[in-house]
C-alpha cells in the first residue's frame, strides 16, 4: 500500500455545469497526488446544514417522518436543514427545529461536524443536541408534509438492528448520543 502523499492536488480547471435552488454542480479537472495524470472530478457544492438531536428530560428523541423523493420513501430522520446565506449555525438549528416540530430549544450544545458524503459533495453537516425542549406550532415550508414523534431509545436501537432507519445524519446522531452514554 503506498503512503499518503504530502503533495496538494492542483485544479486545472473548474467550471460549474449546474446550479439549483439548494445546491450547484461543478466540474473539476485536477492533478491528484499519487494519480496518473488528470482526472475529472463533479463536486455538489452545498452550503452546509445543521441537524438536531432533541432530547427530552425522560430521554425519548424527537424525530421527523417526511416523504423523501429521491429515495422514494417516507423516512424518519432527525431534525435538520440548510444554512441561509449569513446565517449562523445556531441560528438555523433553533429556526429549523421550530419550523419543522414547533418545539423550542433553552439550550443547544454543538456535538459533531461531519461530511455526509465527501466522495461527492462539499456539505458540512453541524450536529446540535437540543434539551429544554418548549412546545409550539409548527411551522413547515409550503412544500414539506411532517411528522413528528418522540421516541424511547428502545424503540429507536430496535429500529436500527432491524434496518428501518436509513438516513446517515440520523444514524450518526443517534449512534453517537448512545456512545456517549447521554
Amino acid at each position: 500500500m503506498k503512503r499518503p502523499t504530502k503533495k496538494r492536488p492542483r485544479v486545472k480547471s473548474r467550471r460549474v455545469v449546474f446550479r439549483g435552488r439548494i445546491f450547484r454542480v461543478r466540474r473539476d479537472v485536477v492533478e491528484e497526488p499519487g494519480s496518473r495524470g488528470r482526472v475529472t472530478r463533479e463536486v455538489v457544492e452545498h452550503g452546509g446544514s445543521v441537524v438536531l438531536l432533541p432530547v427530552f428530560p425522560d430521554g425519548r428523541v424527537l424525530l421527523v417522518r417526511q416523504y423523501r423523493h429521491a429515495v422514494g420513501r417516507c423516512l424518519w430522520e432527525l431534525v435538520a436543514g440548510g444554512l441561509e446565506p449569513g446565517e449562523s449555525p445556531p441560528a438555523a438549528a433553533r429556526r429549523e427545529l421550530e419550523e419543522e416540530t414547533g418545539y423550542r430549544a433553552r439550550r443547544l450544545d454543538k456535538l459533531l461536524e461531519f461530511f455526509p458524503t465527501p466522495g461527492f459533495a462539499s456539505e458540512k453537516m453541524i450536529l446540535y443536541r437540543a434539551s429544554g425542549l418548549r412546545p409550539g406550532r409548527a411551522r413547515p415550508e409550503s412544500d414539506e408534509a411532517i411528522h413528528a414523534r418522540a421516541w424511547r431509545r428502545t424503540e429507536l436501537r430496535r429500529l436500527i438492528r432491524r434496518g428501518e432507519l436509513r438516513d446517515a445524519k440520523t444514524l450518526v446522531g443517534l449512534l453517537l448520543l448512545d456512545f456517549l452514554g447521554e
